[in-house]
Parts: structure tokens; C-alpha cells; sequence
């Protein structure tokens, strides 16, 4: 693995472009507290990632102040994003954890140029910035007061429970800027959620934390993403999700399939043989091949599915595929704050990491 045993300044000759010199990393740490993690200091030249203007992303800016995730989430599309590090999509991501220890230094500086035009900022669309490193590291207190005193909006899109640390900050921030505020919550059943997220809080408790920024003054969307089929596309289990977030005051609901995108799939059918073993032809013909998405078959029955439900609870919502690329920054002169649709790029910022 191309981080042990590196010296700083040494090149690499084998190392992917761009890659050749570690002189980023700092340090690698390990710590009773995260029993088999470890995490990898390293010094970023950059902080601010250009969406291309051919994503499907609808937002341009990205914060991304951790790689890797202790989330350990087995269906999580931004696994491939660590095999450019020499890196595997499955154990690795779970374990190796890259730090971008003075990315709030570097973002300050950035906002501070001339040119930047004070364009919604989104956190949260590789890895999760409220993962368990954040409690330890603290690097969103820093990014959120910089973005806020150079006047940009950002929102934060996360699964982590942390966020109700920030919550005085980022009532704070939005007295100045648009914040918006957007919780993860895939799996309600507990037995399901611990085999398939691991490393990620409750249902309930991330539920609690909708409710603690509910009240905090912000309108919460909730991800109800991704609907794992043949596991939690039962209308019952449907029915039971939206009821719950509509009693924890949540204001929105995307709603999205499971995609599979490189480096994820071994990984998560791997899982899927393990602990579902029955469900594996099934899912081998929703994504055959090299396929990411699930048919648009299955993707129209699951909206009908949703739709109705939505109207019962009360709650304004939409699929995933119903954003359009830049609609969901309207009037973007107002700096109006954006919320991601939560599929990941395998190869952003692959190249910025230093």
C-alpha cells in the first residue's frame, strides 16, 4: 500500500499522475478509540472542487474534507474514489481514512481570491463530513465559519449525528448566508441498518437530529436513499419510513433506487451473498453487467409506490431523477443554497487530493 513506508519528498515512479510525491502527508495515526481504523494526516493544496459542467451533479462546488468513511455503508458510491490511492473499494474504505488537516486554511484562502463568485458550496458528496473523525478532528467548525464570513452558501448533506454539535454555528452562519440541512436515512429497520451501515448512528437517532434542527429553525430534507430492493421497498416498510420522518418534523424527502457503481458492486454483492444469499439472482438481474442503475421499470413502480405515500404523510418530496442539473439552484444570483441527490462522482477530486 503506497502510504506505508513513505518518506516525505521521495518520489514514486509507479504512482498514479499527479501522485508521484506524497510531500501532503503528515502522519499516520491510529487510536484505541477507533480500533482498527487509521487515519492518514495529510496537508491539502486545495479545497474548493469544480463540478464539470457536464455532471448530472446540481450544484458546482464541493467541500470534501475527508476521504474514505468509519460508515462503512456497503452500498456507498464513493468506494471506487479510494482505489485511486492504491487503495481496495471495500475494507480499505473503511478503514484507511484520509484527513485533510488544514482544509479550512486552504478553503479560507481560496474564498478570499477575487474571482470566486460566492456560488453554493455543498458538503457532504464523496464521503461523510460528520463521519466518527470528525469528533475527534473537528474541521467543519472551520469550514462552515469561512464559507459563511466570505458570504456562500453551503449545504450539508450527512448520515453523522455530530451535526447537532454545529447546530448554534450554523444557525449562526445562516443569519448571513442560505444553509441548508439534509439527513441520510436509508434503512429504518435496526437489525437491517447494522449489517448493511455498520459504522453509521440509528435511524432514531439520526431522526432525533432532524428533529434538533427542525427546531433549530432550519427545513430538513431527509434522503430516503438508497431503497435497497427487495428489502426495504415494501410499502409497509415504505409507509413506516415516511411516517417516522414526517413526525420528526422533516420538511422534504428525495427518494432514490440503489445504484451500484463501480468498485461498490463486489463489494456490496459480496454482502448481499453473505447475509442474503437468496436475493442474489434477483439483484444480478435488476444490475447486470456493468449496469449502475436499476431498470427504469423498477425505478417507475418503486415513485408509484412512493408518491401516494408522500401525499398521505403530508410531505413535500421528489425522486432523485426528477432534479434537473442546475434547476435546483434557482435564481442563482440570489445565492440561493442547493442539496446534493447524493450520487458520487467514483473520480471527483481524485486529483486534489494534495
Amino acid at each position: 500500500m503506497r502510504w506505508q513506508g513513505q518518506q516525505l519528498g521521495t518520489a514514486d515512479a509507479a504512482a498514479l499522475p499527479g501522485l508521484e510525491r506524497l510531500d501532503g502527508l503528515v502522519r499516520s495515526v491510529t487510536t484505541p478509540e477507533f480500533a482498527g481504523i487509521t487515519f492518514h494526516e495529510v496537508m491539502a493544496k486545495s479545497a474548493l472542487n469544480r463540478v464539470p459542467g457536464a455532471s448530472a451533479m446540481p450544484f458546482d462546488w464541493t467541500v470534501n474534507p475527508y476521504r474514505g468513511c468509519t460508515h462503512a455503508c456497503t452500498y456507498c458510491f464513493a468506494r471506487g474514489t479510494h482505489e485511486y490511492l492504491d487503495l481496495d473499494a471495500g475494507r480499505d474504505f473503511d478503514s484507511q481514512i484520509i484527513v485533510k488537516v488544514n482544509v479550512a486554511d486552504v478553503l479560507a484562502k481560496e474564498l478570499r481570491r477575487g474571482t470566486w463568485a460566492r456560488d453554493p458550496v455543498m458538503l457532504g458528496t464523496n464521503t461523510d463530513p460528520y463521519q466518527r473523525a470528525e469528533g475527534r478532528y473537528r474541521l467543519l467548525p472551520g469550514i462552515v465559519s469561512a464559507l459563511a464570513e466570505s458570504g456562500t452558501p453551503l449545504s450539508i448533506l450527512t448520515k453523522g449525528t455530530l451535526l447537532r454539535r454545529d447546530l448554534p454555528l450554523l444557525r449562526d452562519a445562516a443569519a448571513s448566508v442560505p444553509v441548508s440541512i439534509a439527513l441520510s436515512i436509508a434503512v429504518f429497520d435496526d437489525a437491517l441498518q447494522a449489517v448493511v451501515e455498520p459504522g453509521t448512528p440509528t435511524a432514531a437517532a439520526r431522526l432525533d437530529t432532524v428533529r434538533a434542527a427542525t427546531e433549530a429553525g432550519f427545513r430538513v430534507t431527509v434522503f430516503l436513499m438508497p431503497i435497497l430492493p427487495h428489502l426495504t421497498d415494501s410499502i409497509s416498510a415504505l409507509d413506516d419510513a415516511l411516517a417516522r420522518i414526517r413526525a420528526a418534523g422533516a420538511a422534504r424527502v428525495v427518494f432514490g433506487a440503489l445504484h451500484l457503481r463501480p468498485g461498490v458492486k463486489p463489494w456490496f454483492l459480496q454482502w448481499l451473498g453473505r447475509e442474503h444469499p437468496e436475493l442474489v439472482s434477483s439483484y444480478l438481474g435488476l444490475y447486470p453487467g456493468a449496469s449502475v442503475t436499476a431498470p427504469k421499470p423498477y425505478r417507475s413502480w418503486l415513485a408509484k409506490r412512493v408518491r401516494p405515500l408522500l401525499r398521505v404523510h403530508g410531505l413535500d418530496g421528489h425522486e432523485e431523477d426528477d432534479a434537473p442539473r442546475r434547476s435546483a439552484v434557482p435564481g442563482l444570483a440570489a445565492r440561493r443554497a442547493v442539496v446534493t441527490t447524493s450520487r458520487g462522482r467514483a473520480a471527483e477530486e481524485a486529483a486534489r487530493l494534495f
